[in-house]
């Protein structure tokens, strides 16, 4: 693996375990075994360290939540696989999650490319939404699509944020995320028909118990 890559799994890595404000170029430097002069070769500072970080979730974030026309959107196999999805990108990314407004406020360039990838994210949300109530899933009109993706949408991106901020000596735990997914079928819940009901049920219970596991 290039010098370049370990020096980006390095500092996501330190990132999510000690918090973003907590970790500096020379402690990503200190855990590669390099010299800061060799980190800053590749990288003037952190700033652009989770530029790159963040370009790579922006990637993940456009994939993980594609609707797939071809796909039984009551299978629910098939809705497990978008809540993992969602579960991975906030585990893998936590770090980004707790100190998004921190982060953001510091770097208006980093906040054009948020900006830019929530808007892509909700209209990917939108349509697999509406591919959801278009084959029995969800009880809704058009009018209430946006107002759900957006919803669902904020719900992820500030569960964990919200979490550190009433409760600042919990740890970041998977459980503490499972939790979010949880809350996020407990909002689509009354939404749906008898039979997407019964789908969610079924994943709320499954939810609850890697909860019960952590």
């Amino acid at each position: 693996m290039k010098t370049r890559e370990r020096i980006i799994q390095s500092a996501l890595a330190l990132f999510n375990e000690q918090g973003e404000p907590n970790v500096t170029t020379n402690h990503i430097a200190a855990d590669l075994g390099i010299s800061p002069g060799n980190l800053y070769y590749h990288f003037r500072n952190k700033e652009e360290i989770i530029h790159c970080i963040f370009d790579q979730y922006a990637i993940d974030l456009g994939t993980a939540f594609l609707p797939n026309p071809e796909t039984d959107m009551l299978d629910q196999q098939k809705l497990l696989t978008y809540l993992d999805a969602a579960f991975q990108l906030m585990w893998r990314y936590r770090f980004f999650y707790a100190n998004l407004p921190d982060i953001l406020r510091r770097d208006a360039v980093l906040q054009e490319k948020y900006i830019t990838a929530q808007h892509s994210l909700q209209r990917d949300l939108v349509a697999m939404m509406a591919q959801f109530r278009d084959t029995g899933f969800l009880n809704l009109d058009d009018d209430d699509l946006d107002g759900l993706g957006d919803t669902l949408k904020l719900v992820a991106s500030s569960w964990i944020f919200y979490q550190s901020v009433h409760a600042p000596a919990t740890q970041v735990t998977k459980g503490v995320i499972y939790q979010g997914v949880v809350k996020i079928l407990k909002i689509v819940s009354p939404l749906t028909t008898p039979i997407g009901k019964q789908v969610v049920l079924g994943l709320i219970e499954h939810y609850k118990a890697q909860i019960d596991q952590e």
